[in-house]
């Protein structure tokens, strides 16, 4: 097969007779050995860009395409996708046990597969790094690139060693693929990747999506929103198809839930509490039709590619631009019209900001952190985080910057890992970024100011996917008159 052209590959694995437009000249780029960045909307085949360079390797050619993908449920769903249509492709992650993961690592080592699904973590591990080393990876693809940057709406530290793991594979032909980056987020990208720009192509799809209406519905209180709610789902225009509802909070998607339950709207839930079993199965449910209608928080999305979800409803707000608009991608897959409506509440504004002072603790938090995991690592192991929590602040015992702090040290390696008993193995320093309070400080503004652009969104009077657009041209918005009274009132 891999002397057949990129459409004939096309044709044979995937289906397809023709590309869609700027997914040929893209491939081309790449099979051509030069660097590109895509910016392409959720759900229009920015996998493709990498999966036909994969199948050109010549049969005898030990190449490999290596993708750096942050979710590990996206990992599995991607490579069973792949699998089910004859193309060897693979993941490692933390969900292998042992065996699976050094059976996978030897075959790696014999120059099985074609494509293999990472985190940038993996790349901490030495026997997966030896595993790899006597493999050409031919192109290294960034998914989710956002993530790469800091000024993402899903900063991740490992993603900041792209550039060190670019390196270290020999520094092969990079793809950079999103659906949200801003100027400034993919100036950053090439940057920390270790690319000029003048040597990586930008291939812009814009965001457009010409199907989905874009509505934002003001609501005054909960009771409100659950009656505009049950409206929505009762709207006849879009019946027939799935629905998924947004929530931020477990609390208020369970509250909702026995509300819609009682009035005889039946619906699955899914949320990060829930086992890893269960969520799985409320997936599969949704994917395979059994339920058209799923209450979810952000957890909820990513690796989910169905065709005929009708509407995307968030029943609070969303806390950046960015979220909103990976979240309403996945309305409309199909082409036919659907619906993203947005109950916004003023009062939804208090709880994201509560989420961003959560997401950044300040120089001071981690220095506190850390000595108390240094100076009394027997009473942490003793007592647990709850106890951790309570020497480390007063002010609520609902304040979630413990969670955060040791998730961000996991991550740049500080500790053993982002959970007991591993998060009480000190390994490393405390870095200097995280005692640096001026770029903590800027982080955090950043954080703000992405979610002043959702108050800007609700306030438009104009066409909304050309604020979209203006938005993820820039970054920046010219703030309109009288929004400062909404960010007033959410303080």
């Amino acid at each position: 097969m891999n002397d057949l052209s990129p459409q004939k590959l096309l044709q044979h694995f995937f289906g397809y007779d023709s590309f869609r437009p700027s997914q040929s000249a893209i491939i081309d780029h790449i099979m051509a050995g030069k660097h590109a960045m895509v910016v392409m909307p959720t759900g229009m085949g920015k996998s493709l860009c990498y999966q036909i360079p994969a199948l050109a390797i010549p049969e005898n050619d030990p190449s490999i395409v290596l993708v750096l993908s942050p979710l590990i449920a996206l990992m599995q769903d991607q490579v069973d996708s792949l699998t089910r249509r004859g193309i060897d492709a693979t993941f490692v992650n933390s969900s292998l046990d042992r065996d699976s993961r050094l059976a996978r690592y030897q075959a790696l080592a014999s120059g099985a597969y074609r494509i293999l699904f990472v985190t940038p973590e993996r790349f901490r591990k030495d026997d997966f790094r030896q595993a790899l080393a006597g493999r050409r990876v031919s192109l290294l693809a960034i998914d989710e690139a956002h993530c790469v940057s800091q000024w993402g709406h899903d900063f991740r530290p490992d993603y900041t060693r792209v550039g060190e793991i670019r390196q270290s594979i020999g520094n092969p032909t990079t793809l950079a693929l999103t659906a949200t980056a801003t100027a400034e987020c993919r100036e950053d990208i090439y940057r920390q990747i270790g690319i000029d720009s003048s040597q990586i192509k930008l291939f812009h799809e814009g965001i457009d999506r010409p199907n989905l209406n874009l509505d934002v519905v003001p609501v005054y209180d909960e009771e409100e929103k659950m009656g505009r709610l049950c409206s929505l789902l009762r709207d006849a225009d879009f019946r027939g198809g799935s629905v998924i509802v947004y929530f931020s909070l477990i609390k208020t998607l369970e509250r909702f839930s026995d509300q819609l339950l009682a009035t005889g709207i039946d619906h699955v839930c899914y949320h990060g509490d829930l086992p890893r079993k269960i969520r799985r199965r409320v997936q599969d449910e949704f994917m395979n039709g059994e339920t058209d209608l799923v209450l979810a928080t952000n957890a909820f999305g990513m690796g989910i590619d169905k065709e005929d979800i009708r509407m995307v409803v968030h029943a609070e707000t969303p806390g950046s631009i960015e979220s909103y608009y990976q979240e309403i991608g996945r309305a409309g897959r199909d082409g036919l019209p659907s619906r993203c409506v947005w109950l916004y509440a003023q009062e939804d504004l208090m709880t994201q900001m509560q989420f961003i002072e959560w997401s950044n603790p300040d120089a001071a938090f981690y220095t506190r952190l850390y000595q108390l995991l240094v100076e009394h690592g027997e009473q942490c192991r003793a007592f647990g985080l709850e106890w951790m929590n309570g020497q480390l602040q007063r002010r609520s015992k609902h304040d979630h910057r413990l969670a955060t702090a040791i998730s961000i040290l996991d991550r740049h390696g500080v500790v053993g890992g982002p959970r007991p008993p591993d998060c009480f193995d000190v390994l490393a320093p405390l870095p200097p970024l995280l005692q640096d309070d001026v770029r903590l400080a800027e982080k955090k503004r950043r954080d703000q100011q992405r979610l002043y652009a959702m108050v800007q969104l609700a306030a438009e009077q104009g066409d909304r996917k050309d604020f979209l657009t203006r938005y993820f041209s820039t970054g920046t918005l010219t703030p309109h008159h009288g929004l400062g009274d909404d960010v007033q009132a959410a303080e």
